[in-house]
Formats: C-alpha cells, structure tokens, sequence
C-alpha cells in the first residue's frame, strides 16, 4: 500500500497513480453494497404490513422508529393552523428569507413548465403533445438527523406551477421534535396534508394509502437508505423522481483555496447521515495534507461530529489525480450529486 493509498481514522487518501485505484474508487461508490438483503426485507415487511393494516402499521411503526408513544394517525397530523402558526411565529428575518426562495423558485419553475401543442398535417392528421398535470403529489421532507425547509419548497412550489391538484407531505418528527421552518414552509408552499411520518412506512401510505393518507400518483424527495429502498420498491405502483441515493459531493480544488473552507463544504454533505459521501479531488498533493490537517482541526467544534465522522470514514476520500484533465475524467465517472469546482480558472474536458 502506497503512502497515498492509505486510510486515515477520518478520510480515505487514494491516488490515481496507484494500480488498486479504480478498485478501491468502484467499493467507494458502491451505494447498491449499503442497501443490503437485511434492508430490503426490513423494507418488505413494512410495505406489506401498512398495505394490509394502513393507518395501524403506520402507527406501529412510527411509534418503532421515532420512539413515540401515540395511538392513532390524528396525533400524527398537521392541521393547516398549526403550519400557519409556526410561518407567523418565525423571526421577521427567516420569514423573509423563505418567502423569497419561494418567490425564487416559482419563477424558475415557471420558465420550465412544458406545454401541450399540436399541428395538423396536410391529410387531416393531428398530432401533438397533451401535457396532464398529475391530481395528487406525495412529498418526502427528511426530518430525522436533520430537517430541510429548502426540500419542502423545492418539491411542493414546482408541483403548485405544473397544476398538481393536492399535495401531501410526510416528515419525521423523531421523539416528537418538530422543525419550524420546515412546518413555515409546508404553510408557504400551499402543502394540502401533512403527516409527521417517515421512513418506509411514510412511502408504503403515500403509495398505497390508507385511511388518513391519502394514496398519491408519484413520491418524490429525498431520503435514507429506507426511504430510498422503499421507493424502488414501490415504483410501478406509483410514480417516483429518483432513486436517490445518499447524498454526496465532489469538490475538485486546484490547491489555492484556503483548505479550512474546503473542509467545510466536504462537512456540508457528510453531516447529512452516515451514508453521505464527500470526495475532494486535487493535483496538488500538499494541498490535500492542508486540507485532511483542516478536517481534523475542524471536526470537535461540529454539533453533529459524529456522523460528520462516520461519514468520511466509511465513504469520503481525498483523491490525488495527475492534472485537471484527468480531474474531469473523475467527474464523469462518479458523476456526483453535487459538483463543487473550487478553482481560479476554468477547467475544459
């Protein structure tokens, strides 16, 4: 094992220079090995108990997973007052600040919108395009290890534009912890049902639905390893975005920013669970020292250290490539979620 092809207590340090690279890049990319055959038959017996029993095994199992102790869905959902409530009860400041990503978004969603059209042909055909909008849309928000306000808008606005008729949002409130601004944002995006549910069963209800849930046409938003098995599993029953893996970040970094604010961004993905993935890519071998010094000075001070940790022990890497060129060749081959070139020049594949 080279010095470069090491592993450290935190991060991966791989080069591409070695000859187990592509190796050892293929098991760090391998999502597919996190969701295990103990995953799926978990996932399996929850999706067949909430389509049996729907709002008893929904219960049982929220009860299960976000240790709470109700007794029936109607403890488990949201009234509109109360999302209005917590919109008007955030500071002037975060009110503001989501009310113009709102603004934002619905503008882009907007210009995007596809439209119906048809032409006739000289023998009296006609052909065309008749564009639909679906009448009910399901929403997964994350609400577990943390909550995301951005999930709500960037799922129910885009719904509002394309038509969809009722919108239903399932989020987990773990120990029944409800997050403000994702409840402010449900209000603002005009989110019709909202049901403090997560995980396989949140997916089972909206595909399947129950007596409170209502059954959705698609289930869109992000998720954990649960969520997203669920979701695989539910697809034909009912449409779906993606099958959205852990989220993940690649930053390619020619060595001159300053090695604690790519620390930071690499910390920015990994906090999301332990399954996330942040990879920092770089020709500049004393750069990735500067950067790995960063992360080790920088990790006591975060709130959530341990996942951070987790996080880049299991899947992140710091990656030392020849040149920018094969920097891209990198980029296309893990094709990340989130691309961050952290550089003073373009870079051209």
């Amino acid at each position: 094992m080279s010095e470069r092809q090491q592993t450290t207590a935190t991060i991966s340090r791989l080069s591409t220079s070695d000859a187990a690279f592509h190796h050892r890049l293929d098991e760090l990319l391998d999502w597919e090995g996190v969701s295990d055959k103990a995953v799926q038959a978990r996932v399996e017996e929850i999706l067949a108990s909430v389509k049996q029993r729907g709002d008893a095994a929904v219960v049982e199992a929220t009860n299960r997973f976000d240790r709470l102790a109700v007794t029936s869905m109607d403890e488990l959902t949201l009234t509109p007052e109360q999302l209005e409530s917590a919109f008007h009860n955030l500071p002037a400041e975060q009110r503001e600040a989501l009310s113009s990503a709102a603004e934002r978004i619905k503008r882009y969603h907007e210009r995007q919108k596809p439209n119906s059209w048809q032409y006739e042909e000289a023998d009296g055909t006609v052909l065309g395009q008749k564009v639909t909008p679906l009448d009910r849309a399901g929403i997964y928000v994350p609400g577990g290890k943390a909550a995301y306000p951005s999930s709500v808008l960037m799922n129910a606005i885009p719904a509002h534009v394309a038509g969809v008729r009722e919108i239903v949002m399932v989020v987990p409130t773990p120990d029944g912890v409800l997050n403000e601004l994702v409840l402010a944002a449900a209000h603002l995006a005009g989110v019709d049902y909202v049901f403090t549910i997560g995980g396989a069963q949140a997916v089972a209800a909206l595909a399947y639905g129950t007596e409170s849930v209502p059954r959705v046409d698609k289930i869109v938003g992000p998720g954990n390893i649960y969520v997203a098995t669920a979701k695989r599993a539910v697809f034909g029953q009912v449409g779906i975005d993606m099958i959205a893996g852990p989220s993940e970040i690649m930053v390619v970094s020619d060595g001159v920013t300053d090695p604690e604010w790519l620390a930071m961004d690499l910390f920015s993905q990994a906090e999301h669970d332990e399954d996330a993935q942040a990879i920092l890519v770089s020709w500049d071998a004393e750069h990735l020292d500067a950067v790995e010094a960063a992360i080790e000075r920088l990790l006591p001070s975060l709130e959530r250290e341990a996942i951070v940790r987790e996080s880049l022990r299991r899947r992140g890497a710091l990656v030392l490539c020849q040149d920018a060129q094969e920097a891209i060749t990198l980029i296309n081959r893990v094709a990340p979620e989130h691309l961050e070139l952290s550089v003073a020049a373009p870079i051209h594949g």
